[in-house]
């Protein structure tokens, strides 16, 4: 069973100089966050803070705890010991291995004696591409959405992480209700960086940036879940729009419109309240 952290992000400030907007936030097992705010607005150094475990040592001056202390120089130091997996939307392998060869060489660094966990792992990630995988193939040939779905996977099976951080998966051509479901099946605190309404509001917390720092820190009062409900019905109907198009179909206007007008009136109604949202 994998070992489990409460991870600490103590704050620092963003780039005007002025004390981002908490104290202190704590992502325990199970938990789930999202990071949203505009491009430059300091998501992607946010997470890089937290892959490090900064120290202080980052411009933005931040610190990580785990389970409230310093963590210990294995943790930073030793991939094998670190309790972090980054997974960014450009994840590419330079290795000319076979998936076969790439998932073996990780599981007998990591996990030694549990080739059944081969099977395991691509399995997992042929449910969250429509592009299967196959053990033969090779991990440079693959496409970018099959890489994450990989590189996801194996996070979950064989690094087996108790703490995980994804970087705009939504951008990754991957089926990504599927991957949350079992990324909060795990009990892993999970940490995603997302410009995707359905990501964002379906997490437990929302970290918005602003200025290179964390502004507010966001907690649901259940009060989004009707809009939640209508991005889901959007979320669906873009799904098999684009499982359509990549089987060749064309459209016209009267095909796409077995439900459009209430799909339409939804997704105006939800497009104009997460407007709403952000701006609050």
């Amino acid at each position: 069973m994998t070992q489990q952290f409460t991870l600490t992000i103590e704050s620092g400030r963003n780039r005007l100089g002025e004390q981002e907007g908490f104290d202190r936030i704590e992502i325990r097992p199970g938990d789930t966050l999202s990071i949203v705010g505009p491009t430059g607005s300091g998501k992607s150094a946010l997470i890089n803070d937290i892959e490090n475990l900064a120290q202080g040592d980052t411009i933005t001056g931040r610190r990580i705890l785990i389970n409230g202390e310093e963590p210990p120089e294995a943790f930073v130091r030793e991939p094998a010991f670190k309790p972090i997996s980054l997974i960014t939307q450009n994840t590419r392998c330079l290795a000319d291995l076979s998936v076969e060869e790439f998932l073996l060489m990780h599981i007998r660094a990591r996990r030694p004696g549990r080739d059944d966990l081969l099977d395991e792992t691509i399995n997992l990630a042929n449910t969250f591409t429509g592009e299967e995988i196959s053990l033969k193939s090779r991990m440079s040939g693959l496409s970018g959405g099959q890489t994450r779905s990989l590189m996801i996977a194996d996070a979950l099976v064989i690094g087996d992480t108790p703490i995980l951080l994804l970087d705009e998966i939504e951008n990754a051509g991957i089926f990504k209700d599927r991957v949350i479901q079992s990324l909060q099946r795990g009990n892993k605190a999970v940490i995603l960086v997302t410009h995707d309404p359905y990501l964002a509001l379906t997490a437990g917390k929302r970290i918005v940036m602003r200025y290179g720092g964390v502004s507010s820190v966001i907690e649901p009062t259940g009060q989004e879940q009707d809009l939640i409900e209508d991005l889901a019905v959007i979320e669906d109907r873009l799904h098999q729009i684009r499982e359509q198009l990549r089987l060749g179909a064309s459209f016209s206007s009267d095909s796409s419109s077995g439900s459009s007008s209430g799909s339409s009136e939804v997704l105006i109604a939800a497009v104009e309240q997460g407007f709403q949202l952000n701006r609050v």
